[in-house]
């Protein structure tokens, strides 16, 4: 683990055990024209004492379950809610709003409709392209957000890292078939990727990608307009642009880099950048041995770095604004 500034110390012992008690309960708010985002709002401590809120978003084809390893940690200290993106999980798929504005409005209107805005501001994290939604959020939001963690993602430009155009890249997230003839087949690919972190959360999270057709093959949950939409939404991000109207401590958190090594390149680059125009100082942690799902593989790290984020944001608020 490593920042580029030379001071960041990432430790997943800072981070409360999970609760393997908790229950979410789920609820939506209407976003204009008349579309439902839904979320699940995990709770807080009891005492009423929390840090900032926490406000958690998912990836490409994901949901908000796949936040559940991070979420029963940091409930015990802070009031954490993940979010549904449209067109994923349990929201509404319009056949629009898959751009910058609406993808951020959704996410402030379930920071202010699940009440995290209510007692101050509130940490944004998302995963993959979450994290890209998760910038734009906290651009939006301003001064009422507390600080933001990229879960690899939200720093490449990928217009310019892939080569591809968006229907091309969408043709690279086909699964070889064999993954979807069954549920049975679906669950022991997913949990293959790593048995020992696989467990009754992990399970719900890959139970809400997909869905069994009554032939008994299943197919992605999330409708093929919105993954195309959302992909569109990813290929206009500029990470430079968003990063630097962020004025809070945001931290990135990579997983293993590909074989050219351009994703670490693309991470330097940006967070120099960033600095060099005047934005918000990036600190990094890397995880070289362990694939994208993060919140699934380090849950007690991604918490530690979403709660070393609230603790420095309220360092900030104590002193001079940059």
């Amino acid at each position: 683990m490593s920042s580029a500034a030379g001071k960041f110390r990432l430790d997943p012992a800072a981070a409360p055990p999970p609760d393997p008690e908790a229950e979410p309960a789920g609820f939506v708010v209407v976003v204009e024209p008349n579309d439902r985002i839904h979320f699940l709002d995990w709770g807080g401590p009891a005492d009423g004492e929390a840090a900032a809120g926490v406000l958690l978003i998912h990836g490409l084809s994901g949901s908000a379950w796949v936040w559940a390893p991070v979420a029963r940690r940091l409930r015990a200290v802070a009031r954490t809610v993940a979010l549904d993106l449209r067109g994923h999980g349990l929201s509404d798929a319009p056949t629009s709003g898959y751009d910058r504005e609406t993808l951020a409005d959704d996410a402030v209107a379930v920071a202010e409709g699940s009440g995290l805005l209510d007692a101050g501001r509130v940490v944004l994290a998302g995963h993959g392209f979450g994290a890209i939604v998760a910038a734009w959020a906290a651009a939006a939001l301003g001064s009422r957000c507390a600080g933001l963690v990229l879960v690899d993602g939200g720093w490449e430009d990928l217009r310019a890292s892939t080569g591809l155009d968006p229907d091309e890249f969408v043709r690279t997230l086909d699964e070889p078939p064999e993954v979807f003839r069954s549920m049975s087949a679906y669950l022991a690919d997913r949990e293959a990727f790593d048995p020992p972190t696989w467990d009754a959360d992990q399970l719900r999270a890959a139970r809400a990608a997909v869905v069994e057709l009554p032939a008994g093959r299943v197919v992605s949950s999330s409708r093929p307009h919105a993954v195309a939409g959302s992909v569109a939404a990813m290929f206009d991000y500029r990470p430079v642009e968003v990063l630097a109207l962020i004025d809070a401590p945001i931290v990135a958190l990579m997983a293993a880099e590909d074989e050219a090594g351009g994703r670490g390149r693309a991470l330097d680059e940006v967070v120099r950048a960033v600095a060099g125009i005047g934005g918000p100082r990036i600190d990094v942690a890397r995880f070289p041995g362990d694939g994208h799902n993060l919140p699934r593989y380090r849950p007690a790290e991604v918490s530690a770095a979403i709660l070393w984020v609230a603790a420095a944001a309220a360092r900030q608020a104590s002193g001079p604004r940059r």
